[in-house]
Parts: C-alpha cells; structure tokens; sequence
C-alpha cells in the first residue's frame, strides 16, 4: 500500500523550496502544492488511508461508499463525503482491488458531478484485471491509474480480510 500512495504522490505538481534543518543548515529540496486530497471508496479503500496519512499528515481525505448489486452487478452510490473545495483539488483515489471496474467508475462520475476533472484523478490501486483497467479508460481516457500488478484473476474480500471481519 505505501508503495503505491508514494509512486501516486510522486505524480502530484510540486514547487522547489529551502529547507533549514534542526541544525540551521539549508537543504534545496521540494513541497507539494495545495489542493490536494485523497478520496478512499469504502470499505476496502479505508486500507490505504493510514499509508497516505503516513506520507502526508495533514491531506484531506473523502470518503464514497458505492456497492454492487448481488445479481445486476450495477454499482450504487450510498454516500459521498469530500471536501468542499474537491474540484480544485488533485484526488488521490483509493480501491485497493480493481475487478471490473463498475465501483471506480461510478465513484469518478461522482467526482466529476463535483466538479473534478478525469485528468486530475490518480487511481490507486494494489491489483487490477485487465477487464476493470480496459473498463475505466474507456469510458474516462483522462485518468491514471496506478497498481502493483495486472492479473486476470483479482484477489476477493480484501476488506474482510484486512479488517479482519472475514
């Protein structure tokens, strides 16, 4: 998980900044610019807060729980939380397993109803199918997303297992 927040933050806009150190001496280095956030879907995506709250003390984080009909597969929206000023933001969204990708995309139209633009949204991800990848960029080529490995077969029940409510 803080492999993947850290390579997503590396894709946030910095500027160059003097740095003093305890000691007093002065250190050339960088700081992300405001208006940042993280977005986790819950429940599985809340997994990920603690590594991007690692990295980022202070980043807003706003939460979106979406779930999955059992037999349509149609994703629904059950609540949305962000932080007021989201479409001036750069989010970082957090869904650990990416399968078909319905909740990703329904969690981006969300967004987008708020205001954010595709092209400012940074899927985080720990493993995705080609399917769910494929599904996302078709019907938004504007984000990025970011996993540690692309299967056929993704894991199931991260959250459950995570949690430990399995």
């Amino acid at each position: 998980i803080r492999l993947v927040v850290e390579e997503g933050l590396n894709q946030l806009p910095y500027t160059e900044c003097t740095v003093t150190t305890p000691t007093g001496h002065k250190y050339e280095g960088v700081k992300f610019e405001k208006g940042n956030c993280g977005v986790s879907i819950m429940r599985s995506g809340e997994a990920m807060e603690q590594g991007l709250r690692d990295c980022c003390r202070s980043i807003r984080i706003g939460k979106i729980l979406i779930q999955s009909d059992e037999e349509t597969q149609r994703a629904k929206v059950y609540y949305a939380k962000f932080p007021p000023d989201i479409y001036r933001r750069k989010v970082l969204l957090m869904y650990p397993i990416l399968s078909t990708g319905n909740t990703v995309i329904e969690a981006v139209k969300v967004l987008v109803e708020h205001g954010v633009q595709p092209s400012v949204i940074i899927l985080l991800s720990l493993f995705s199918t080609p399917h769910g990848a494929k599904s996302i960029i078709q019907e938004f080529p504007e984000i990025t997303i970011l996993t540690t490995e692309v299967h056929p077969v993704a894991p199931t029940h991260f959250g459950q297992k995570y949690f430990g409510t399995d």
